[in-house]
């Protein structure tokens, strides 16, 4: 019998992709989920994120570190609270929000059977909120079907 095992390297280096880059930081189990409790729920303490993913610490601790090592969380004292930090998502880690809520609406259209369990609003109104692909020449809503991947100019 052959067992298949996949590996999943933590670089793309063959890749001259910003996608294969972003996944670099942000790709590894847990990271877009410590992500959407800091963007979305304000989740900010060790315990907070291990409360809500029941992540190991040791698995914790990496993503946070690295998160930090790569800009998108930024590490604060506690005030009050001697020897306590939190985690901060900086402008950076505060872009990846968009990812969160595109990741989410599909998984509420094609993996969640008994509909979405989260409902993502705009904190002034209310309304819902969504992420969305427009042109930015015409304005049009495009689909993914609308879209093409064209090497940039400044590749060779």
């Amino acid at each position: 019998m052959i067992a298949w095992v996949l590996v999943l390297g933590r670089t793309y280096d063959n890749q001259d992709c910003s996608a294969a880059r972003a996944l670099e930081l942000i790709g590894e189990r847990w990271s877009l989920l410590i992500v959407r409790d800091a963007a979305l729920r304000g989740m900010t303490r060790f315990a907070e994120f291990q409360r809500s993913l029941g992540v190991a610490s040791n698995i914790l601790n990496k993503r946070l570190d690295d998160f930090v090592a790569a800009g998108l969380m930024e590490r604060r004292p506690v005030p009050g609270h001697a020897g306590h930090q939190e985690y901060v998502l900086t402008p950076r880690g505060l872009e990846l929000q968009p990812i969160v809520l595109a990741l989410s609406a599909w998984g509420d259209r094609w993996a969640a059977p008994d509909g979405p369990p989260v409902h993502f609003e705009h904190r002034d109104c209310g309304g819902t909120a969504l992420q969305d692909v427009h042109c930015t020449t015409c304005g049009d809503r495009l689909a993914g079907a609308d879209v093409v991947a064209r090497p940039a100019a400044n590749t060779a």
